[in-house]
């Protein structure tokens, strides 16, 4: 029993290292693509789409609800958001309160590394609509909100959680190219970065209460006489001798 959990919690942690490793190469052979300029023409013209969406008639109440979708997937808000969920879950399964926070803590300090490693200057294509003193590669926003937001949907583990958080993750990363402050290959290299860090968090992801279930317990219920009947002397006699009349 013992050696067996031991077994499926290395084959999961084996798996999500080498999805973060993967991830790891992704946001590395973007990088790299970004430099070369390979990536201007598509993250020009994608800016630019923005840039006209902003100037049209619906573009200043766009550019509010982009605006207060940044806000809110920054860290100030991402972080007031997590110590609600935090509270919120402390009384109720505190190994996946403290699993959401660490989660979402290392993913942010994984992103900072990443920024400085790469020191890729901001987009000035567009004027900018939020103000930002950071490196620009990989984006902050897409990366901290695809590992905050995809944890509450993996501690919900329903489908609707799974499409609310999404559409949460992709407004936000969204919002950062609208506002001209990051270029769609930044979002996209955030994106993939907080999802390798979401398969490799994943492997220590505590169970929801109820479903845990030992492995005796599952010998003992498919045991011929193991089960209810092992409970019950008359079923055994029944079994072995028949009617005793």
């Amino acid at each position: 029993m013992g050696a067996h959990s031991i077994s499926d919690r290395r084959k999961a942690v084996a798996k999500g290292a080498g999805a973060f490793v993967l991830a790891l190469f992704c946001v590395l052979g973007i990088a790299l693509v970004q430099r070369q300029g390979w990536l201007d023409g598509l993250n020009a013209g994608l800016m630019g789409m923005a840039g006209r969406a902003r100037d049209s008639g619906a573009g200043t109440i766009v550019t509010w609800i982009m605006q207060l979708a940044s806000a809110v997937g920054g860290t100030a808000g991402r972080f007031a958001l997590l110590g609600a969920c935090f509270v919120a879950l402390w009384g109720m399964a505190r190994a996946r309160a403290l699993w959401l926070f660490w989660a979402a803590f290392g993913g942010t300090l994984l992103n900072l590394a990443l920024k400085q490693i790469f020191a890729a200057p901001r987009p000035d294509l567009l004027p900018h609509l939020d103000l930002v003193n950071s490196y620009s590669f990989p984006s902050g926003h897409a990366a901290g909100n695809m590992v905050f937001f995809g944890a509450l949907a993996m501690l919900g583990g329903r489908r609707s959680a799974y499409v609310a958080m999404g559409l949460a993750i992709a407004l936000i990363g969204i919002s950062r190219v609208w506002l001209g402050v990051h270029w769609p290959s930044d979002v996209l290299a955030g994106w993939i970065e907080g999802l390798g860090w979401l398969a490799l968090c994943g492997a220590w992801l505590p169970a929801r209460r109820g479903q845990e279930e030992t492995a005796d317990g599952v010998m003992v219920r498919g045991h011929a006489v193991g089960g209810d009947e092992a409970m019950d002397p008359e079923a055994v006699e029944n079994r072995g001798g028949g009617n005793g009349e």
